[in-house]
């Protein structure tokens, strides 16, 4: 029997109906289901809870409800274990999902029976160094620095590859670093370039930069990008989509591929064209 972590976004309706039709499909078979902690609260489910840090032990497989924001909260709950992630979409875009809601009893069947693949993402490690100190954080789709006042703009420093030269100082609303699978998040509306989630590549595109050099890079998996915040203002520290606190004048991240993918469940050929296309009604 397996073990199945079950994660829904509590503001959607139809994602805690699937969650609980999930969770009655599972146990009617006799595989393991666990909520985290925070979302079993009612008494029927509380039974369910675990604590983020045991989630994963022992788990088989976590099954994302909404839509990619749900999908970037379950990768970062299971980031490292190892643990494949099935993404439903019960939102709207839905780039990092895998099934529509009426297949998720389909996919489980063909996941238990071994019909399946698991599709590696790159993840970004994000190395942020405070003057009180430093911290890692693992992301899957970008860091982001920007600016915490309207009307005004950050200035970072640019530098690659731990090199002592700076390649550039960015004058601008804010710059996005972002993997592969991010860049149809914010560096597409930044106007960043579009990549295959296969590729193993960093993006590092300006927000609304003022300055002639307003281009993205993209950079090899093996190379990195540090940021340092540079005087005048502080920076708004954003890690795919979440707060991550306020980087002062002379705090700096690093970014660079993370150490472990992410990884998701796929059925046959997971054709990111035919994708794109759809997203965006693109007539043939």
């Amino acid at each position: 029997m397996a073990t199945v972590a079950v994660v829904a976004h509590r503001a959607r309706p139809e994602a805690l109906v699937l969650a609980r039709q999930a969770i009655e499909w599972l146990e009617a078979r006799d595989h393991e289901v666990r909520i985290p902690e925070d979302d079993a609260r009612t008494d029927d489910l509380r039974r369910l809870g675990w604590p983020p840090a045991k989630l994963t032990a022992d788990l088989d497989l976590a099954v994302s409800l909404g839509g990619d924001g749900t999908m970037l909260h379950t990768v970062d709950l299971v980031a490292g274990s190892g643990v494949p992630v099935l993404g439903v979409n019960v939102g709207h875009l839905g780039y990092l999902t895998q099934v529509e809601p009426g297949g998720l009893a389909g996919a489980l069947e063909r996941f238990m029976a071994g019909d399946y693949r698991v599709e590696d993402r790159m993840t970004l490690e994000v190395e942020v160094t405070r003057l009180r100190g430093a911290d890692v954080c693992v992301c899957l789709n970008e860091a982001v620095l920007e600016k915490m006042v309207s009307g005004h703009t950050i200035r970072l420093a640019a530098t690659f590859n731990a090199g002592e030269r700076r390649f550039t100082t960015y004058t601008a609303d804010g710059l996005i670093v972002s993997t592969a699978t991010g860049s149809t998040a914010y560096n597409l509306s930044a106007r960043g370039p579009i990549l295959s989630p296969c590729q193993r590549a960093i993006v590092v595109t300006p927000v609304s930069p003022h300055g002639l050099f307003d281009r993205s890079l993209v950079l090899g998996a093996d190379e990195s990008v540090r940021l340092e915040v540079l005087e005048g203002r502080p920076a708004a520290l954003v890690l795919d989509g979440r707060d991550h606190g306020v980087l002062a004048p002379g705090d700096s991240v690093l970014c660079r591929a993370g150490g472990a993918d992410a990884h998701f469940v796929t059925f046959g050929e997971h054709d990111f064209h035919e994708i794109l296309r759809a997203k965006f009604g693109l007539g043939r």
